[in-house]
């Protein structure tokens, strides 16, 4: 075969190879799909439009490479747990609805659990954490999305017992996924992710509980952190005055700089836990953290307050008695992003599009996945403030 018919059969190929990959995806079918047809129509077993099989081999290798894509990657070995960025393949991806190109995730504390094989959170290994996505969808067989669709998906099995979002490709059920609505870019909803819907998920609960900025002031925990910061940002922006609760002294201006009127320290927050009340201080309280200071805040409620829990890094259990409850008529509000239903999921989305939209800019910390390692080192610590978000 001269150069000339090399040249041919590589334009006829790829030329094809566009037409046949744009209807699978009309017809929602795989690429995979796409290719095989491709190569059986055009290879000497089909028309014998190229009938040179030690070529067609060598396209198949070069076309291999449009499957691969990068991917973080948690390996377990005799002694513990290793990470590194790794090439995948899209036939390794489990069966679901969509694929989607993951353009943006984002590092929760969840991430992290995962990353060190907390068995709480993934049990499985080899395994690619990030509870977290946003992309475009490639393939959907299902009627609800179609190639081109933004999307972002959170919660559910992603990052834990799924391949999760610190990849450049995600194949998951529909059911998990909502469509990026208009007004919110797939950048920002990563700056919120898990961390900043849970924040959301708080206000909205406090909120249908009765809580107004004329409840009183606002009481947010683990203000530096991912939920914190967001809830301390979005409380502030919708009129609350808010005080936040840090270990990090020195973070005390960025907090103002989010719209917090006053920070307090933790030991501050914690004080009083051997007392069975406190005095009535707080409208309304965001606790990201768990353990005493989450009860410290049930106890200094005003009459008829909520406190919403949603976090447990400083511990799952606290001392606890009634009287709070049937002196004061308080609430202890449980929230939860990762099971709540996809519609209610959308609703919030909604909401942070249109009038909980917020600039959170100043909250991002730049990842990559060849930096995300020490970012969950950083994370596990403590030592990491706002929102670190993962550029793929």
């Amino acid at each position: 075969m001269n150069d000339t018919d090399i040249l041919q059969s590589f334009f006829l190929i790829f030329g094809g190879a566009a037409v046949i990959a744009t209807t699978a995806l009309y017809l929602r079918q795989p690429m995979l799909v796409a290719y095989i047809a491709l190569g059986a129509l055009a290879g000497p077993f089909g028309l014998a439009l190229v009938d040179d099989t030690a070529l067609l081999s060598g396209i198949a290798e070069i076309g291999i490479i449009f499957l691969l894509f990068q991917a973080f990657r948690v390996e377990k070995n005799d002694s513990g747990f290793t990470r590194s960025v790794i090439e995948r393949d899209e036939g390794e991806l489990p069966q679901g609805d969509l694929l989607i190109d993951v353009k943006f995730s984002s590092l929760n504390y969840k991430d992290g659990l995962s990353a060190t094989g907390n068995p709480g959170v993934t049990r499985n290994f080899p395994h690619t954490p990030g509870i977290d996505a946003a992309g475009i969808v490639l393939e959907s067989s299902d009627p609800n999305f179609v190639p081109g669709d933004k999307v972002i998906a959170i919660g559910f099995d992603l990052g834990m017992g799924t391949s999760g979002g610190f990849a450049q490709r995600i194949r998951i059920p529909a059911g998990w996924a909502v469509k990026c609505p208009e007004g919110l870019s797939l950048h920002a909803s990563m700056i919120i992710g898990t961390a900043g819907f849970t924040a959301a998920e708080c206000v909205q609960k406090l909120e249908q509980s009765g809580m107004t900025p004329d409840s009183g002031p606002v009481l947010v925990t683990g203000s530096t952190g991912g939920v914190g910061s967001v809830a301390v940002k979005l409380l502030s922006q919708l009129g609350y005055d808010v005080t936040a609760v840090t270990g990090k002294a020195e973070k005390s201006d960025w907090l103002k700089s989010l719209g917090a009127a006053s920070v307090i320290s933790r030991e501050e927050a914690a004080a009083g836990a051997d007392k069975p009340l406190l005095a009535e201080t707080w409208g309304g309280v965001v606790d990201t953290v768990g353990g005493d200071i989450l009860f410290n805040g049930v106890k200094s409620l005003r009459y008829g307050c909520s406190l919403a829990a949603c976090g447990l890094v400083a511990a799952p259990t606290f001392g606890a008695s009634v009287l709070p409850f049937i002196l004061r008529h308080v609430n202890l509000l449980g929230v939860d992003s990762v099971q709540l239903p996809i519609e209610q999921k959308a609703e919030i989305w909604q909401r942070l599009a249109t009038d909980w939209l917020m600039d959170l800019s100043d909250l991002e910390e730049a990842l990559s996945l060849e930096t995300l390692s020490d970012a969950i080192d950083r994370i596990l610590a403590g030592n990491m403030v706002g929102r670190g978000v993962v550029h793929l």
